[in-house]
């Protein structure tokens, strides 16, 4: 330490000698020894990644869905992309590994989510045969059914966009507790529509991440007359490509049209479809420029993608609505950047969705 140089010293260097404060000997900076400085002490260290356990946004691990109104579920699934792309798996681990840092109070509502409701991390949906799609789903089915017992709302991280499939057979329609028996609406977030039914599988997966967004209206799990598709972009492989979606019902709406109509009048039209029906959020990292989020599978390079603030202003817009949940998919952590931006992206949209249903919760008007 400094102060031991002056040790030996002539006397008239002796009165120059510097005494550090006690604070300083103990290896702490000074502060005071107040609740409000413990807890704010705490606060910070829960918010450093790399420091304790790594669950989601540090919150509690508790498997039992009965014990939170919101439950933060992995689904690390890959065999639903029917490509090369399979590690989308590890984008859950990804997440959790940096997600201690989201754990935020949110500034624009105005609420602490984390102490406005009970949030929890549920956990992964264990996977035994992932190299299995269609069992996969099943299994995913199986998984978010228990949370629909226990009127738990999910927030996922993925996983590819398969996922959806699996979760919402679970989440909507007449045997849903959280819709009340009705379809799930959609706020559905992507460069590409995923209602491919013109094609009878995507590389030998049936129920793909192609595919999801139609076999979860035809079989009666989603409501397409008030869902919305937003960012749809890029030159698709025929000019015929997005009929499929439009002959389901769904409303498009491509990065070019909001472009020329602009965010005020997309927000219109999504609250116009929607209304406050119940309304499940998927998100797909995808939909993003890829200088936004590069670490995505099945990236659009030709046309510039959604900005972070701009599909924050789209989120922000179903504010009060009846969210029974979300997820994020796509993220593909093997080919993000190093300082892992797409990660913080995932955790960052997460905590959008999950400040949305406390929110809701916070106000009173939940059902």
């Amino acid at each position: 330490m400094l102060w031991e140089l002056w040790e030996g010293q002539p006397d008239h260097m002796a009165s120059k000698r510097y005494d550090p404060p006690a604070s300083l000997l103990s290896g702490r900076p000074p502060m005071s020894d107040t609740p409000d400085s413990t807890r704010d002490q705490q606060l910070l260290m829960d918010g450093i990644y790399w420091y304790g356990i790594p669950t989601l946004f540090r919150a509690p691990h508790d498997a039992d869905p009965s014990n939170a109104d919101i439950g933060l579920v992995g689904v690390p699934h890959s065999t639903g992309n029917g490509t090369t792309q399979r590690d989308q798996h590890l984008g859950p681990r990804a997440v959790r590994n940096v997600s201690a840092i989201g754990r935020r109070v949110h500034n624009n509502f105005g609420i602490d989510p984390w102490n406005a409701c009970r949030i929890n991390d549920i956990g992964d949906v264990p996977l035994s045969e992932g190299n299995n799609n269609e069992r996969s789903i099943e299994m995913i089915t199986d998984f978010y059914s228990k949370l629909d017992a226990a009127d738990c709302r999910p927030v996922s991280i993925g996983g590819d966009h398969s996922i959806t499939g699996g979760i919402l057979q679970a989440l909507g329609g007449s045997e849903s507790k959280l819709t009340g028996g009705e379809k799930a609406c959609l706020l559905h977030f992507d460069a590409h529509t995923d209602a491919f039914h013109n094609i009878p599988h995507f590389m030998g997966a049936v129920k793909s991440a192609a595919h999801w967004a139609s076999y979860l209206v035809t079989d009666g799990h989603v409501d397409p007359e008030h869902s919305v598709q937003v960012g749809i972009r890029g030159n698709t492989r025929s000019l015929e490509w997005l009929d499929p979606s439009y002959s389901l019902g769904y409303e498009v709406i491509r990065k070019t049209d909001y472009d020329d109509i602009g965010a005020e009048r997309v927000m219109e039209i999504i609250d116009e479809r929607i209304g406050d029906r119940p309304l499940y959020i998927t998100f797909d990292l995808d939909c993003l420029d890829p200088t936004v989020a590069p670490g995505v599978a099945n990236i659009e390079a030709g046309i510039e993608g959604f900005g972070i603030d701009q599909v924050i202003e789209l989120l922000r817009s179903v504010r009060g609505k009846n969210i029974i949940g979300g997820d994020v998919v796509c993220l593909m952590p093997t080919v993000d950047s190093p300082n892992q931006i797409t990660s913080y992206r995932s955790m960052a949209i997460m905590f959008e969705i999950l400040s949305l249903i406390a929110d809701r919760i916070t106000t009173g008007t939940d059902p």
